[in-house]
């Protein structure tokens, strides 16, 4: 392990300063347009809009990236986010942070493209699970110690704005001085979308129910806690303390998904993540009370940590090693598409409910998700334990994490197709 961090260390560094700056943002926007009275349906659409921008860069960021090369390419994104935190501050107005967040989830999906490709270059066969983990870790410790830099300054200063800023060109520094070539992957094995849910429709929708519910919490809860008279320190600790729970169940929990089917496994966190998620409605309705509320965010964090990445390994477990790559990306988009529209449809609970209707919503959706789960394993007969691929923590930053993963076949590595992977075992 400390070999591979030394291998990476430099990529990490660079890794989790971008992570810190984009973190920031996030929170002081909503709370920005919070303060000057923007309504609910408005803030839920600009928010949405980091989403778009990450799904296109998805999608063609990584050709740009290999037009000009991954160096140019890092340096011209993280210009571009750099800028557009500071216009933030100079061109306030719901188009135009629209378009900013746009184009700042553009450059976020190109950064994070360029990181994880030269993590894949800078990792063997046996290392990459260690460096995927080492990733997780570093993004998810940056991304929750981020919310709570909107201490630093009044939210209202231009400040937190510069210091967004600052942390995104900053983060350039340790990338560019490390001497790492560009990357050059095989073709991976395609896997279209109609393939994808073909094989695992669970996997799918399980992806997408987690980007509907995080994408909402995340660009919402700095909203609630701004408009029930949270000190911006209590709305950081709402921020922060999911994303540090979401650390905590990861591991176990997919332990035990590699032990029994994966299916009962997720639908028991789902339950839990719902009946969270109604109690943190009933308490805040009810109790008015801070704590407890923040307890059971935290819970709320490490159940939801979870869905994502059991979805994925469900899913990889009906695909085969020489598609998983392409598959991870498919999930990954399924993931976006969700995270784009859970603002939206947030904002609109919050404006029928009340601010707590946020938590109703979040419930809401683990419902669902959880009877879809639960519809699912009627549809299939659970597969064996020995014949489920393994369980790992996955990153919602870039299709280039599916290179890092160990599960994948390098995408040169010419596979037969598993049984189950040409079959039309579904069962609908």
């Amino acid at each position: 392990m400390l070999h591979s961090l030394r291998s990476v260390a430099s990529l990490l560094v660079g890794a989790g300063i971008l992570t810190l700056g984009s973190s920031l943002l996030g929170i002081v926007l909503p709370m920005r347009m919070g303060m000057a009275e923007l309504s609910d349906a408005v803030i839920g659409l600009v928010m949405s809009g980091y989403f778009v921008g990450f799904i296109l860069g998805c999608i063609f960021g990584p050709r740009l990236t290999g037009r000009i090369g991954h160096v140019r390419a890092f340096a011209a994104f993280a210009a571009v986010i750099s800028a557009a935190a500071l216009l933030h501050a100079l061109w306030f107005g719901a188009l135009p942070w629209a378009l900013l967040r746009i184009v700042s989830g553009f450059c976020m999906a190109g950064l994070f493209n360029v990181i994880e490709s030269w993590l894949n270059l800078r990792s063997t066969v046996e290392t990459r699970g260690q460096i995927l983990s080492l990733y997780l870790v570093t993004t998810s410790l940056t991304w929750g110690g981020g919310q709570f830099l909107v201490n630093a300054w009044e939210v209202s200063s231009f400040e937190l704005f510069c210091l967004a800023a600052l942390l995104l060109t900053v983060s350039l520094v340790p990338l560019v001085l490390t001497r790492v070539a560009n990357p050059e992957f095989g073709e991976p094995q395609r896997l279209s979308f109609a393939e994808l849910y073909g094989l695992s429709p669970l996997g799918v929708i399980g992806a997408y129910g987690s980007g509907l519910g995080g994408g909402a919490f995340f660009a919402m809860a700095p909203l609630f806690g701004l408009k029930e008279n949270l000190t911006p320190f209590e709305i950081s600790l709402l921020l922060g303390l999911p994303v540090f729970g979401g650390l905590i169940l990861q591991w176990p929990i997919g332990r035990l998904s590699d032990r029994f089917d994966r299916r009962t496994v997720l639908l028991a966190m789902l339950a839990v993540e719902t009946v969270v998620c109604l109690l943190m409605f009933g308490d805040w309705m009810l109790l008015d009370s801070l704590v407890p509320l923040l307890i059971l965010a935290t819970l709320f964090g490490a159940a939801h940590a979870t869905v994502y990445p059991l979805s994925v390994a469900h899913a990889f477990d009906y695909v085969a090693p020489n598609r998983m790559v392409s598959a991870s990306s498919g999930l990954l988009l399924a993931w976006a598409i969700g995270a784009m529209k859970g603002p939206i449809l947030a904002s609109w609970a919050m404006g029928l409910l009340g601010d707590a209707g946020l938590f109703l919503y979040l419930a809401v959706i683990a419902a669902a998700l959880a009877g879809f789960t639960r519809y699912r394993m009627t549809r299939r007969a659970a597969r064996p334990p020995e014949e489920q691929s393994t369980f790992v923590a996955l990153p919602t930053t870039a299709p280039a994490a599916g290179h890092l993963d160990p599960r994948a076949a390098p995408a040169d590595e010419a596979l037969p197709l598993l049984a189950h992977d040409v079959d039309e075992g579904e069962r609908r």
